[in-house]
């Protein structure tokens, strides 16, 4: 069953006699600097079969044995399959994992690369949420060029507030099969994944997804013209998705058919509006770069006024009447600054597309993203440095200012924690 954009994965799934809790480990990208956390990995794991000795965790990507550790990843996929550790299954998965905000729920489906673009001008029906920087694609198109299998780590988000498109899956959740049902390891939360393999079940599945897109639906949730409507944005892994793209367009470019395995990728969904999903801001701090405030209220025109406390600050900058707003911290005590005319969708494009070209002309400034208002608050209070508090993404506005505005800023949202990133429990073969 298919969509226009995603269609039934056949996911490979390791066979029952398999140790669900060292398979599954979290996501290659997370804990770089924390070499602390891997070596407890390997203790978990030991020598059981595991995702672990699939994935190539990017604390590794300094090593001097990057090629050898590249090619174990990918001798080991071909041994699992040879060994019959991967079972096939032609469903889409549910997943449910316990989360820090409750339990996330998302849909494990095959993804059209055809359909997505990470160039920060895309019109594409999925794009992404963030800047893709290039130099980062090298080294994982490595791990995938010559790998049987891969294993999905990516989050994509649909904008859909009623539930219309889970509504089908949940009517049927206590019948369906449990594919795995599973504590992770290190503190990680709980993982069920369920199989949808009822044609109808996915079927209607589908036509929610595709119905949030319908011209008239989309112009009027949006005020935007339909002819190139944003379907599905990037949540996590946005530089993993832009890897498959880019190797699939090599494989393109080599003579590759049109229904070549890769040019599917495995991805989870998920709504943007599950209750689970919090978009934490991440605030900016500047050090010895205090003369920024004044040349910024000149150049955005802002109005500032004071305020007596963070809690202030705060309540300001997430008000919903429609005025961008930020607080500035410096050591003369708290501010909140009102932009007339922004320049960006949400305030903190404003912001960071002006300290962006400030910064490029004072080499000499550092800038550090914070997570933490309290933190940004005694640091901007130090002398000579500021600190800019920004207000959280609302659900309601970020597909649109995607869709106007192109990527977001870098670091603009967390989401979520690194001990709730997905793990890798599904494979999918892409030769």
């Amino acid at each position: 069953m298919t969509s226009s954009v995603v269609r039934t994965p056949r996911v490979l799934l390791p066979q029952a006699s398999v140790d669900h809790h060292r398979w599954a480990v979290i996501a290659c990208d997370q804990f770089t600097s924390q070499p602390d956390y891997w070596a407890e990995v390997e203790k978990v794991v030991g020598d059981a079969p595991s995702t672990l000795r699939m994935v190539f965790p990017e604390l590794h990507l300094g090593a001097p044995d990057v090629a050898e550790r590249v090619a174990d990843c990918q001798a080991t996929m071909r041994s699992y399959l040879d060994e019959g550790l991967l079972e096939p299954h032609e469903a889409i998965v549910y997943v449910e994992r316990g989360v820090s905000g409750g339990t996330q729920r998302g849909l494990v489906v095959e993804l059209d690369l055809e359909a997505y673009d990470f160039s920060p001008t895309a019109t594409s029906a999925v794009r992404s949420t963030e800047g893709t920087v290039l130099d980062r694609l090298p080294p994982r198109m490595a791990v995938r060029r010559d790998a049987p299998l891969e294993l999905p780590h990516i989050l994509v988000l649909y904008d859909d507030p009623d539930g219309s498109v889970l509504a089908p899956v949940l009517a049927v959740r206590d019948d369906l099969e449990v594919a795995y049902d599973v504590d992770l390891m290190l503190g990680s939360g709980h993982l069920t994944g369920r199989l949808v393999r009822d044609p109808g079940v996915q079927q209607a599945v589908f036509a929610a997804l595709d119905a949030l897109v319908e011209p008239d639906s989309y112009s009027a949730r949006y005020g935007l013209p339909a002819e190139h409507p944003l379907q599905f944005a990037m949540g996590d892994g946005n530089h993993s998705l832009a890897t498959a793209k880019s190797t699939w367009e090599e494989l393109k470019a080599a003579g590759a058919a049109s229904d070549h395995p890769a040019r599917w990728a495995l991805v989870e969904l998920v709504n943007l509006h599950d209750p689970s999903l919090s978009f934490e801001p991440i605030h900016r701090v500047l050090f010895d770069g205090a003369s920024v405030v004044e040349d910024l209220v000149a150049a955005l025109g802002a109005t500032i006024r004071p305020a007596d406390s963070t809690d202030d600050v705060l309540a300001a900058v997430a008000s919903a009447d429609g005025v961008q707003r930020f607080g500035i911290v410096t050591a003369s005590g708290l501010t909140i600054a009102e932009i007339p005319d922004p320049t960006h969708q949400l305030a903190v494009g404003t912001l960071q597309a002006y300290l962006d070209a400030w910064l490029a002309e004072r080499p000499d400034v550092e800038i550090d993203y914070v997570h933490g208002d309290d933190v940004t608050v005694e640091l901007g209070r130090r002398p000579g440095n500021v600190g800019f508090l920004v207000p959280g993404i609302g659900k309601d506005a970020f597909f649109r200012s995607i869709a106007v505005d192109g990527p977001l800023p870098r670091k603009t949202f967390s989401l979520g924690h690194a001990r709730d990133k997905r793990f890798y429990m599904e494979a999918r073969a892409i030769r």
